[in-house]
């Protein structure tokens, strides 16, 4: 079964790109400096912020449906990405180093699935929760942190 995974839209964090720290702050929005790789994921381009790149570190709202699992958290962004991650059938080593947790949403935003797997089989999860034609699209988060990754729908 094919899938297609899909970084964030720059367009929601354009605004806060290039700004001073202190007006980043009132927005409750940090600036960071990636000092290693892997370790800051951005999730415009879905992966690892080379050493040295700024990203901005601030919550996000990646389940804005009014249902009980309305949710939002902590993610990076590079800053001044411009080109959000959008592949059919290709995993993104961000993706498919880490733990990942795969939540599976139906067509009311309501969670029929979860899995915690390893994301070198990353691919496997994707099938089996695609397997039910309840599972109108799945979120992928960093497991570790809980933080969101990144969107999956069938292709």
């Amino acid at each position: 079964m094919s899938f297609r995974i899909t970084g964030l839209s720059p367009d929601f964090f354009g605004h806060l790109f290039g700004l001073p720290d202190e007006l980043l702050a009132r927005h409750g929005v940090k600036r960071c400096i990636a000092d290693r790789k892997p370790g800051f994921p951005d999730r415009i381009e879905v992966r690892d912020a080379e050493p040295g790149e700024r990203l901005l570190l601030l919550n996000y709202m990646h389940q804005p449906a009014a249902t009980p699992y309305r949710a939002s958290h902590a993610i990076f962004v590079r800053e001044h990405a411009a080109r959000r991650y959008d592949r059919i059938d290709e995993i993104p080593e961000a993706l498919r180093l880490r733990l990942i947790s795969l939540r599976a949403f139906d067509e009311g935003d309501e969670m029929i699935d979860g899995a915690v797997l390893d994301g070198a089989r990353l691919e496997e999860g994707i099938e089996a929760m695609f397997a039910d034609p309840a599972a109108r699209y799945l979120h992928a988060h960093y497991a570790s942190r809980g933080c969101y990754a990144a969107r999956v729908d069938r292709a």
